[in-house]
This record gives structure tokens, C-alpha cells and sequence, in this order.
């Protein structure tokens, strides 16, 4: 049986545009229904080790948790969904500074600039590796199938994200196969046994006192994780000094800022050097401000 939770919405926070921040709401175990403005998603417990669902949604000045942990576990799902919608991220500093910005004064208006995240470290830096050198369409069918073939069952056929036990049980040929990974299949099997062998801790880099630069370069040992992915994981690790520039950021800002022409990227960290540490934040909402424009 499914409890209810119902907490006030928190300071300065958009569950619209947190949950709509980036792709990862696209992403299993993440099922976002637009219409009801639904947010489901399935973690595993970190006391049970089983499977928890939650659905989330936004009722006036409140959210409203669904869950189907015990009662017993209410303080485990609020941490859990205080972490992946980052409702303890303090983005005031940011937004004074883009208030000042005309093209980026939105950000602050609607309180964006939150990027929806996983339960863990881990499975965000799966998906991380999925989305490199690839089209949107392949990311999410690798996510697809590493949840639905190595995920663990909970009922009405959710599956929560595969633990790096799961991962690491089957072969490069299992990555290639069936999980549709190319060159990345190598990559999976090294990273599921690190992680699984404690040789590896992801979510220790949530909490890490080491600068910037030196996390991004212990994060970059992992195989297949270069520059581009390195800082779109600090970004959901709530580091935002790289710009994790891909083809899709390059071309937005051919596009919005040099007569849709192509530059070298230190023209791309000129532009947004201003913005500090934030500058990493502060490009993603310049380039994906059209998929508010409407609602702005």
C-alpha cells in the first residue's frame, strides 16, 4: 500500500523546472508524465537494499510524495527526493549574477538552474558514459536496456537503475549485445568491477573537499570518461566551472551567438568567463532557454 507524504515546496525552487532542467527525466528509471506533471521514479533502499518506488508531484505551494516504502522509511524517501530534485542547492549567488545578464535574467525569475539527478553517483556517471559520441535516441536506448535487462523488478514492471554487482556480472559481449553499448562495453565492465570491488567510490565525489580541477582529473581515470563527461558530472555533483561542451552545446552557440558559424572553443569560454565558477550553469540555461520560452 502506497503512503502519502505532502511537503512544502522549498524557497526558491521550481519542481517544473528542475524536473525539466535536462534530459534526465527521459531517462529509466525516471518516467515523467508532462500532462499530469508526474514525476516517478525507483531507488533502491540504501537499509532494505530493496527496491522503493516514489511519484512526485506539484500541488500549489506543496509536493506530493506517492511512495510505496513503509512509514518507517519516510525519512529515507525525503532525503532521496531532496537529492535528486537538489533542493539543497544554494543558487542564490547565481542568480544575483545573471539578474544583471538581459538574455539570462529568466533564470532567476522562475528559479531554473536546478539539474534533475539520480539517487547516486554511480548511476548518474552510467549515464554520463552513455550520452558520449552518440545521438540523444541512442542514450536513451542503452539506459532502456541496462534497466530493463539488468535492473532489479519492483511491480508493474519498474525496475530500479542495475546496482555495479549487476553490472559487473555479465560480459563485454552482454554490453555489446544486448545493451547496444559499441565502444563503451569495455568501459561498463572495468567501471561495474571497480565500483563493485570498493576499488572505485562515485559517491564519494558528492562530497569530496578536493578543487575542481583535481576531481575532474580523478574522475577522468575512469575509461571513457573524457573532459565533456568529466563536467557534466561535476554539474550534477553541483560543480559548475566547465562548460561540458558536446556538439549540440557548440552548434547552440554557433547558432545564438556567432552567426551560426563555427569558432574554437576558447571563443566559447571567453563568452562565458564572466560568470566564474558558475559559467559551467550559466551556458546550459543560455542554450536550452527555448524549451521554457512559452512558459517564461
Amino acid at each position: 500500500m502506497s503512503n502519502l507524504i505532502e511537503i512544502p515546496r522549498p524557497k526558491n525552487f521550481s519542481f517544473e523546472h528542475t524536473v525539466n532542467g535536462h534530459g534526465w527525466c527521459d531517462l529509466l528509471p525516471f518516467e515523467y508524465d508532462e500532462a499530469s506533471g508526474r514525476l516517478d521514479y525507483v531507488f533502491r533502499s540504501v537499509r532494505s537494499g530493496k527496491p522503493v518506488s516514489v511519484s512526485i508531484a506539484e500541488y500549489g505551494k506543496m509536493l506530493m510524495l506517492e511512495t510505496s516504502a513503509k512509514k518507517a522509511d519516510k525519512d529515507e524517501v525525503l532525503r532521496a527526493v531532496g537529492h535528486i530534485l537538489r533542493f539543497d542547492d544554494d543558487l542564490d549567488d547565481f542568480y544575483s549574477i545573471v539578474s544583471k545578464e538581459g538574455s539570462l535574467c529568466w533564470v532567476g525569475q522562475v528559479n531554473a538552474g536546478r539539474l534533475l539527478r539520480s539517487h547516486t553517483v554511480f548511476e548518474d556517471l552510467v549515464k554520463t558514459l552513455c550520452t558520449t559520441n552518440c545521438s540523444w535516441g541512442l542514450t536513451k536506448n542503452m539506459t532502456t536496456n541496462l534497466v530493463h535487462k539488468l535492473g532489479e523488478p519492483f511491480v508493474k514492471g519498474k525496475l530500479a537503475f542495475p546496482t555495479p554487482q549487476a553490472l559487473a556480472g555479465v560480459s563485454e559481449d552482454f554490453f555489446r549485445n544486448e545493451i547496444r553499448a559499441g565502444y563503451r562495453s569495455p568501459y561498463f565492465v572495468e567501471l561495474a568491477g571497480s565500483v563493485a570491488d570498493g576499488k572505485l567510490d562515485p559517491e564519494a565525489w558528492l562530497i569530496s573537499d578536493l578543487p575542481t580541477a583535481e576531481l575532474k582529473k580523478e574522475i577522468k581515470k575512469v575509461k571513457g570518461i573524457g573532459d565533456y563527461a568529466a563536467e557534466n558530472l561535476l554539474k550534477l555533483l553541483g560543480r559548475y566551472d566547465g562548460l561540458a561542451l558536446d556538439s549540440w552545446l557548440r552548434a547552440g552557440f554557433y547558432k545564438k551567438h556567432n552567426r551560426e558559424k563555427a569558432c574554437a572553443d576558447k571563443k566559447i569560454e571567453k563568452h562565458y568567463k564572466k560568470f566564474g565558477k558558475w559559467k559551467g550553469l550559466a551556458m546550459w540555461c543560455d542554450m536550452t532557454k527555448e524549451w521554457f520560452d512559452e512558459k517564461i
